[in-house]
């Protein structure tokens, strides 16, 4: 079974200039049940259906499934999503053997950038870049699928 594993950070310092890729992502979704989720999503023109099942206690570890599906099923599906979008930029910044994941928000989430880095295991050491500050791995505040619900800007 395919598990996603990783941590998740606040951004408190400067990242755009160690950035080596970056692209805009705007998804929805079809289920956001405590447990599960059924996320459609648009990055760069293409469409992609993913699953996520419950985090494990520590927030780390979670089974996902992630298919590309053609860019007009990706945009009808937007369109059957639960109330709520998710407009983001992500920049990929390497950091020792990783690859940083940051996200900043716009719309009712403008002001929140996230960092989340994929680990093989749970222990797996890693560098923290300068920029990464608090660890909010596990806090269901931060999952896309709660800021959908609850915006940053409500908080």
């Amino acid at each position: 079974m395919p598990q996603e594993i990783e941590r998740k950070f606040l951004v408190t310092g400067e990242y755009k200039s160690q950035a080596y890729a970056q692209s805009r992502i705007v998804q929805g979704y079809i289920s956001s049940a405590r447990g599960r989720t059924v996320r459609v999503r648009i990055r760069d023109g293409r469409g992609f259906l993913t699953i996520k099942g419950a985090s494990n206690e520590s927030g780390t570890s979670r089974y996902e499934w992630e298919k590309e599906i053609p860019l007009d099923e990706a945009r009808e599906l937007l369109k059957l999503c639960e109330p709520g979008i998710i407009d983001k930029t992500r920049y990929l910044v390497r950091s020792g053997q990783h690859t940083f994941e940051v996200d900043e928000f716009y719309g009712e989430n403008e002001g929140l950038t996230v960092a989340e880095v994929e680990l093989s295991s749970e222990d797996e050491p890693f560098v923290k870049p300068a920029f990464v500050g608090r660890e909010v791995t596990g806090d269901a505040r931060y999952y896309n699928s709660q800021l959908m619900k609850h915006p940053f800007t409500t908080w």
